[in-house]
């Protein structure tokens, strides 16, 4: 491990940047960011932990779907790291300031059945779309039209797939039923 201590940036800090949007502007852009990147690890984790303990009839595509759903998470929360960052800011990115700063709630350690998984999911997708939609209109009316777009586009990501939670927990099914006794 290194022994250098020089601090290039606090954390709480956001520098001036080369997008030319006003400091105070890029704070509140920031601060946004940083929520919705913290948001997107405490799904990130849920969606992981469902992934490695899902069983039953559905188990693989239930496992591969739950895959490309967490990989879709993560692919969006680095996007919006890189924004921040590209604002001045410092992305948050320790898994306990992630958990302070989140405004969802992981379901916690214990496996639940697969319904009950899958509800809490769609629960942390349906509040994410809001927090999200919530960023974009604080992006479009701050002027950081880019940051507003960036969230756009994660946000059909997300609406997509909080829609196949949807689909999942629908009563329609072709496992008879003493397959799930």
């Amino acid at each position: 491990m290194s022994t250098q201590k020089t601090v290039r940036q606090s954390a709480d800090v956001v520098e001036e940047n080369e997008l030319r949007l006003d400091q105070e502007k890029a704070e509140q852009i920031v601060d946004a960011l940083n929520t919705e990147l913290a948001n997107s690890y405490v799904l990130y984790h849920q969606l992981k932990k469902h992934h490695w303990v899902v069983e039953g009839a559905e188990f693989l595509p239930l496992h591969e779907f739950l895959e490309e759903a967490y990989e879709h998470v993560e692919e969006g929360a680095d996007v919006i790291a890189e924004r921040a960052q590209a604002l001045g800011g410092v992305p948050v990115s320790g898994p306990t300031n992630q958990e302070r700063r989140a405004t969802v709630e992981f379901e916690g350690e214990d496996v639940y059945d697969v319904r009950t998984m899958f509800q809490n999911d769609l629960e942390m997708y349906g509040d994410i779309i809001e927090s999200m939609r919530d960023s974009i209109e604080l992006a479009d009316n701050l002027g950081d039209y880019a940051t507003a777009e960036i969230l756009r586009e994660i946000l059909v990501t997300l609406e997509e797939d909080g829609h196949h939670f949807e689909h999942y927990l629908e009563d329609d099914t072709l496992v008879l039923e003493e397959a799930t006794k």
